[in-house]
């Protein structure tokens, strides 16, 4: 496979094997050698194919598999959902066990549904219980924990069922966007309780407890106060836990009840799923696919992801009986946006959603085949019995494929794996095959890469730039131009069809992408990752109109992001405001008296001593000093109080200066009073939280530096900004339920 340079640099930074001097070691060609001869197991024909199909840029596995195969590791599966069941015991076991996935590089989900509510009975302690929003806390802090001890921060989805006596708190929990950042949180609706909203009826609260009912109120406002927090912010998501469940392959084993950080894979408590997705941008033969081909990659693709299973380490023998028993793969595709595009196909079409249903039949439809072929020659997957194959009970549509003979021929031949088919987000592997991410329009045609000494760097999508060449349209300036816009539905110079095909995320109204999400999902086992993006001045009604649809069409749920909702803003498209560009600010005089207080904390470099002042208006000033250093040290210390001070009095917002100072890091991390300072930068940064919380309460012990009392705070800048990546600082990107950068593969779940 030939690499963009922007695979080269993901490569380098995530997937590739370095020595102790954290040299790279490993090129393409050895990664995929690597990779292959580890899930070939010893068959050189499996090698050889596996290698091929790796190469070739048709499949790639999800990224636990491309870094660790082969390696001491050998934790190949990207997603997990753990029990946590009412009791002390089992909540922190579970966070325990969560911290080792953590630190394999897996994701979590949980459902928190069983911890009884708070102000419940608690008969051991005859005192009552914190409830799971507590308990939800907890294990946020502890992911920070892990992270800050690895490379890579821990995504986690945490579930609560609608029915469960705070629900409301639940729904609210994230209101504040600094709370609970390592968390997606998703309400798991019933379809009582949607028909209650409906009927506009009531229906009722049960405590996971005692199983009585506390309450009853109104599904509509419940429902309503999603929707308002939705629109808010982008959560919570809903999964239709009883949709779920009725396509749930081993009922016998129990209900469904979370699924991974991104919401496309439902798991049993235990289980874990390994995935992978076909690029179909590159199965494009005249104004079609090459079935022939997408046949071959389905079946090889099936084959190593079910070797996957039999080849990975799992973190605990719980998870790894789980995996053994049900052996799940997940197989989706990514580059769908690249494939309309080449088929001049609209993704905010008939046509489109049509074809979207056609393709998805057609891998769901080869992979149960292939499936069936390994059961013939392997075995089923050892809790077939009494599954809804064993019992024919598996739900297909006629479309393009007859499915009745393919159900009887599972009850009489077996298959070999419980799922098949999941559209996950693909993230940086899509980066590396460069194509489009899942089955996400474009963001952006045109993005900017910002690099030394100012220069900006335009990358255009390939298949844009060869439909303006053809017409004779490309040029700096029409580059330039896509790029300010962020799209070009109001280019007067771009032709009428060329702006018909090239649709862009905010080009496309909501009930396309929910259209397109559905189509996917009628022919997908597991469910469909993807994000419903809205216009800023969207309205919550618009909101509730998408989760209904959501309902409506058959998905088992949604996530919608309304963009310049968050205060970590995403992307803005576009430039900013002229009075954005030529506002400039000066700073207060300082008083002649102040006051303030002085905080000492420990350091990697030694005490350090910070001293924050106010005057009338506020904080105005910083002063740190550190015992027994000079030289350079001491001048980049008096250089962040400096700096400090000035946007203090600068009237900058004293959060805007924390989020930008806290969490930098050096070789010399100290632990202080329960909490980790990771540089002096750091510190600095701390003080300025203590001091705001201080002011906040009033109250002394603001400043003690408690571990329950540290927030977490934002990597990005100010909303009006188009928010940077941390590494490489090229504009990121919002997409399936994750954040990305287009550029070096930076991401956040």
């Amino acid at each position: 496979m030939i690499l963009t340079d922007n695979a080269k640099v993901v490569l380098e930074k995530r997937y590739f094997k370095k020595d102790d001097n954290g040299k790279t070691i490993e090129t393409w060609e050895s990664m995929i050698s690597r990779v292959a001869e580890n899930i070939s197991a010893g068959s050189q024909e499996k090698y050889d194919r596996y290698y091929r199909l790796l190469d070739s840029g048709y499949f790639l596995p999800n990224s636990p598999t491309l870094m660790n195969a082969g390696n001491d590791l050998q934790q190949l599966s990207a997603c997990f959902v753990l029990p946590i069941e009412d009791s002390m015991d089992s909540i922190f076991e579970t966070i325990k066990n969560a911290a080792l996935i953590h630190k394999s590089g897996g994701g979590t989900g949980f459902s928190f549904s069983r911890l009884r509510e708070s102000n419940a009975r608690v008969r051991s302690t005859n005192g009552v219980s914190s409830g799971p929003i507590s308990f939800l806390k907890v294990y946020n802090a502890a992911t920070d924990a892990v992270k800050q001890g690895g490379t890579r921060r821990g995504a986690n989805m945490a579930i609560l069922n609608v029915d469960h006596p705070q629900i409301m708190d639940f729904i609210t929990c994230k209101e504040n966007t600094n709370d609970l950042t390592n968390f997606n949180i998703s309400v798991g609706l019933t379809e009582e309780f949607m028909q209650a909203v409906y009927q506009d009826a009531d229906y009722e609260l049960v405590s996971p407890y005692s199983h009585e009912v506390t309450s009853k109120i109104k599904a509509k406002d419940v429902f309503r106060l999603i929707v308002e927090m939705a629109y808010k912010n982008g959560e919570p998501g809903i999964v239709f836990l009883d949709r779920i469940n009725t396509a749930n392959p081993t009922p016998q084993l129990g209900q469904i009840e979370s699924t991974n950080p991104c919401g496309e894979q439902p798991l049993l408590p235990n289980e874990a799923c390994n995935l992978g997705s076909i690029n179909l941008s590159i199965m494009i033969e005249g104004d079609t696919i090459n079935w022939t081909k997408l046949q071959e990659v389905v079946h090889d693709s099936v084959e190593f992801l079910d070797d996957v299973i039999d080849q990975s380490k799992f973190p605990l023998p719980q998870i790894e009986a789980m995996a053994h028993g049900n052996r799940k793969i997940g197989l989706g595709i990514m580059g769908w946006s690249d494939c309309l595009f080449q088929l001049g196909m609209p993704y905010a079409s008939e046509e489109a959603i049509a074809f979207a249903a056609e393709i998805m039949e057609f891998i769901d439809y080869e992979a149960k085949c292939k499936s069936i072929q390994l059961a013939q020659v392997k075995g089923s997957f050892p809790n077939f019995t009494g599954s809804i194959y064993e019992t024919g009970k598996l739900i297909r549509e006629n479309d393009k494929f007859d499915w009745d003979p393919l159900i009887r021929d599972i009850q009489t031949k077996g298959i070999r794996n419980s799922t098949l088919t999941t559209i996950a987000p693909t993230g940086t592997i899509s980066m590396i095959a460069d194509t489009s991410s899942g089955i996400e329009p474009q963001f952006s045609l045109v993005y900017v890469k910002h690099v030394m000494d100012g220069e900006k760097l335009l990358y255009v999508n390939k298949w844009f730039e060869k439909a303006l060449k053809e017409r004779g349209l490309y040029s700096p300036g029409i580059l330039e131009e896509v790029a300010k816009q962020g799209s070009i539905a109001h280019m007067e110079e771009i032709p009428d069809d060329l702006k018909k095909v090239f649709q862009t995320a905010h080009d496309i109204i909501p009930e396309w992408h929910i259209r397109m999400q559905a189509a996917f999902q009628r022919y997908t086992d597991n469910a469909v990752s993807k994000t419903i993006n809205f216009c800023k001045d969207a309205t919550i009604d618009d909101i509730q109109i998408a989760y209904e649809l959501a309902y409506q069409l058959g998905c088992k749920g949604l996530t919608v992001y309304r963009d310049g909702s968050r205060e970590n803003q995403v992307l803005n498209s576009g430039s900013p405001t002229p009075q954005e560009k030529e506002t400039k600010v000066a700073p207060r005089n300082r008083p002649e008296i102040t006051h303030g207080i002085t905080q000492r904390l420990e350091t990697g470099c030694g005490h350090m001593y910070v001293t924050i002042n106010s005057d009338d208006q506020g904080a105005c000033e910083v002063f740190v000093q550190m015992g027994k250093v000079g030289g350079c040290a001491s001048a980049q210390l008096e250089a962040i109080a400096r700096l400090s001070s000035l946007a203090l009095r600068s009237n900058i917002k004293i959060d805007s200066i924390i989020r930008q100072i806290k969490g930098i890091r050096c070789q010399s991390p100290m632990w202080h009073k329960g909490k980790m300072i990771t540089s002096c930068a750091d510190a600095v940064g701390q003080a300025l939280d203590s001091f705001v919380n201080f002011q906040d309460n009033k109250d002394m012990t603001a400043l003690k530096f408690s571990f329950e009392e540290t927030k977490t705070r934002s990597l990005f800048t100010d909303k009006t900004i188009a928010a940077l990546c941390p590494d490489c600082g090229t504009t990121i990107e919002h997409l399936e339920g994750c954040l990305k950068c287009p550029s070096c593969g930076w991401s956040k779940c």
